[in-house]
């Protein structure tokens, strides 16, 4: 079936299913009413009879051949157009009675190619196997035959345009929904890279000035080179060049937060794990988030760090005893939590909880599924 039209999914397999579907549906179609025909010949025509019947049967296989494996179309219209020929024929030259097996055929194959070939096609074969009918036959019934062939071709037309175009209506939505799906996808990663842009802004720049605000006698070298530092990783120069995620060591990483903390740390681990650097780099700026809140709030200068492995995962531990807080009520402006430690976890695959109670202090567990 030749078309310009750009198909789509839904389209391009209605369209596979009419032409898989038309042929075999003419050939039995034809085929039954063939047999039904042949027993309603007289015996003198029956010998010109059974030599029709055997031409409809093998142009029902081609049918059948032709729609179950979409080759050779044209060969299975010849055939449709030779058995109404050969019936219209053998029925002329039999002498037989008025019969209506001609009229069936006829507009059986004219309803299917309908659903097979475009109307640029269609239109003049059916119109050419009228011609043969009613030369053949006679035009007696011409002003029943041509009204009723019309009616049902333009039927089938309609019907199978119909189908079409609400195949193609469903391609349009289905599309449509794709790309609302991809802006949604791309919104969202957007987002996500905000977010983890303020998080990240939250863990350097921000908490640089607050040293300064809370520490007139700042080395101005050291609070230099802590800028520079914060300068480089928000502007992607701290980032390996290639954009790999190589492996790094976890133990040593938190161990060099620790040792930045004024407050005293004591690191407990279970072995070292090799983690992919942005694992790392969360666990990292959670951890050390963790520690500036309990340098800030916690009132104690202590504090544990546990690392160890549990059921293939890696479990990073934080606790204090300090005057602790109800998560509950810190303000969502707040981004120590949820931005730097909640959800940069579940930006890499992990998971963070903070439990804390007034009076019990505070413990923040940080886990990734990658031990």
């Amino acid at each position: 079936m030749a078309t310009s039209v750009r198909y789509g999914t839904v389209e391009t397999a209605f369209l596979a299913s009419a032409r898989r579907l038309a042929g075999p549906v003419r050939g039995v179609g034809v085929a039954l009413i063939s047999g039904f025909g042949l027993l309603m010949l007289p015996g003198r025509a029956l010998p010109v009879g059974l030599a029709v019947f055997g031409l409809v049967l093998v142009g029902s296989a081609v049918d059948c051949w032709v729609g179950f494996s979409g080759r050779a179309a044209p060969l299975a219209l010849t055939f449709a157009a030779a058995r109404v020929v050969a019936v219209c024929v053998m029925l002329d030259w039999g002498g037989v009675p008025p019969n209506p097996w001609a009229l069936n055929v006829l507009t059986t194959t004219a309803i299917t190619l309908q659903w097979e070939w475009p109307a640029r096609i269609a239109v003049p074969v059916t119109a050419g196997l009228l011609a043969v009918d009613l030369a053949v036959l006679g035009t007696g019934d011409a002003g029943s035959l041509v009204p009723r062939l019309v009616v049902e071709c333009v039927l089938a037309r309609l019907g199978f345009l119909l189908l079409l175009r609400s195949s193609r209506r469903t391609d349009e939505v289905r599309e449509h929904r794709s790309a609302l799906a991809r802006a949604e996808a791309l919104a969202r990663a957007r987002h996500q890279r905000q977010r983890e842009y303020l998080a990240l802004l939250h863990d350097t720049a921000s908490s640089t000035f607050l040293q300064i605000a809370m520490r007139a006698d700042s080395d101005p070298a050291q609070v230099a080179r802590y800028a520079r530092h914060d300068l480089a990783i928000l502007t992607g120069v701290a980032g390996a060049p290639d954009g790999t995620d190589s492996s790094v060591e976890l133990a040593a990483s938190l161990q060099a937060v620790v040792s930045r903390s004024r407050l005293s740390v004591e690191l407990v681990q279970q072995g070292d794990w090799l983690v992919p650097a942005s694992v790392a780099l969360a666990l990292v700026r959670a951890v050390r988030e963790g520690l500036a809140n309990v340098e800030r709030h916690a009132q104690v200068d202590t504090a544990t760090l546990a690392v160890r492995t549990e059921q293939d995962l890696v479990m990073v531990t934080l606790r204090d005893a300090g005057v602790g807080f109800d998560p509950d009520e810190v303000p969502r402006s707040c981004r120590g939590i949820r931005g730097s430690v909640v959800e940069r976890m579940r930006a890499t695959g992990g998971d963070a909880a903070v439990v804390s109670a007034p009076g019990r202090g505070t413990c923040v567990r940080l886990v990734w599924p990658g031990g």
